[in-house]
Order: structure tokens, then C-alpha cells, then sequence
């Protein structure tokens, strides 16, 4: 038999079929396809990011401008050097209101759809200013918390919980002739549930009573009314959050 006739590489690829050569382009471009659609960042995720604050006078800056506001302070600071920017926060509080109040509120505002990245919730003081029980607050509460995490698309992490301030400790308070002593046992009760139940459903629960109790009746520490806090002091609440925030993987 006629020794076969072996044909260098290149020969081979020339004797090639016509379909194969074909295939080759297609699957290239196939390949560069699925590459480039899970390499490419989702910008609607990247872009910005959403805050939902929800509380009362503490929350709405009574007595303050808007930009002295403990929420757009936040927004403000966290902007200066964060990759990714807040929009402005959507604010859902009103001076005087309960949680229920809170909850009535909320049902009567316009809120996104797709949820928050971040939201804040400060609430209880005036359940607390109105005699109401530490027991149908916690009801109340547990349930305007699971409101925060579904506004936080299901996710606790993005949820922070503040504490009540001591309203006892303001010049208001004084001239009222309360018993602060009074006040500060029942605030303290008030918190301390509101801790057990963020830490029952994984919430983080940031402490800014004690410091207010310290400086929250200081003349630089009140608005005109001599109740409510001043810029100074939601601009340490803001330093609290803002420590928080710096945590958490948006």
C-alpha cells in the first residue's frame, strides 16, 4: 500500500470543512456576548442610592431649617465622599404623632414601589408624652418595624432603629414643673423594649438618649420652644448614623 501523506497543520486547517470555518466566528461572538452581559455592572443598582426616614417632631426638624434636619444632615455628610450618593431622603413625620399616627401617615403618602436602600425610624416619644402603656407600644412598635424592613426591600441590615430622647432633661420640661425623674423612667422603658424587639428581629438599634440626657437641655442644645433639639444636636445624631452607614455593604 501507497504510504499516506501526513499534510503540515495548516494544510489542515485549510481542508477544514466550510461548516466548521463557520462555526468558529459564531461561537467567538457567542463567547464575547455572555462575557460582556455578566461583566457590565446593573447601573440602576449603581447609580444612587434611596433613604426613607420615618419618625415624628425628631425626625421633621421641628424648630430647625430643612437642611438642619437630622436626614439631610446625613444625607449631606455621607455624600461628601461616598462612592455611591444619596438622593434626598423622602421624609414621613409629622410633630406629635404616635406610632399609630406614624402608621396613618405613611398610608397617605406617596412611597416608592421598588422600596429604600436605607431606612431610619425614630418614633415612640409621644405614646410615651400621652400616658399610653410600655405593652401597646411594643405592639405597636413590632409592627411599624416590619414596615421598615419591607420599605427596606426585606432587608434588615439597611433598617437603623434610634432611641427616644429624654425629654425631661429641656428647659420646656422645667417650666412645665415635670418630674424629670419621672420622664426618664418611663423613656427608659420605652427603650428598652424598643432594644428587645430590634434585637429579636436583627435590627440595628443605635443609643442617642444618654447623650442627649447630658446635653440636650443646654441652651445650644434647644430650639426656640425649649423643647426640641437644635442643628448641634442632630448633627451628633448624624455622626452616629453616619458611622453605621459606613458599614453596611450598599
Amino acid at each position: 500500500m501507497p504510504a499516506l501523506e501526513r499534510l503540515p497543520y495548516w494544510k489542515m486547517y485549510l481542508k477544514t470543512p466550510k461548516y466548521m470555518s463557520s462555526i468558529f466566528p459564531f461561537s467567538l461572538a457567542l463567547f464575547l456576548f455572555i462575557a460582556m452581559t455578566f461583566s457590565t455592572p446593573n447601573q440602576a443598582q449603581t447609580t444612587s442610592l434611596s433613604y426613607l426616614a420615618l419618625g415624628d417632631s425628631y425626625t421633621i426638624g421641628e424648630g430647625v431649617g430643612l437642611e438642619d434636619r437630622y436626614p439631610m444632615q446625613l444625607v449631606r455628610e455621607w455624600n461628601k465622599t461616598a462612592k455611591i450618593p444619596f438622593t434626598a431622603p423622602l421624609i414621613i413625620a409629622k410633630t406629635g404623632w404616635t406610632v399609630d399616627e406614624l402608621e396613618a401617615g405613611i398610608q397617605t403618602s406617596t412611597t416608592a414601589a421598588e422600596g429604600y436602600d436605607l431606612v431610619t425610624l425614630l418614633i415612640g416619644v409621644n405614646n410615651q408624652y400621652r400616658g399610653r402603656s410600655v405593652e401597646s407600644f411594643a405592639v405597636d412598635f413590632e409592627k411599624m418595624l416590619q414596615r421598615a424592613i419591607a420599605f427596606a426591600k426585606g432587608d434588615k441590615s439597611r433598617v437603623i432603629v434610634l432611641s427616644i430622647p429624654d425629654w425631661g432633661v429641656t428647659p420646656f420640661a422645667a417650666q412645665k414643673g415635670i418630674d424629670p425623674d419621672q420622664v426618664a423612667k418611663a423613656i427608659n422603658a420605652y427603650n428598652i423594649t424598643k432594644k428587645e424587639i430590634c434585637e429579636k428581629q436583627g435590627i440595628q438599634f443605635i443609643d442617642i438618649t444618654d447623650d442627649y440626657r447630658m446635653e440636650g437641655g443646654l441652651p445650644e442644645g434647644v430650639v426656640e420652644d425649649q423643647l426640641h433639639p437644635s442643628k448641634l444636636i442632630y448633627g451628633q445624631w448624624t455622626g452616629k448614623l453616619l458611622a453605621a452607614l459606613k458599614k453596611i455593604n450598599f
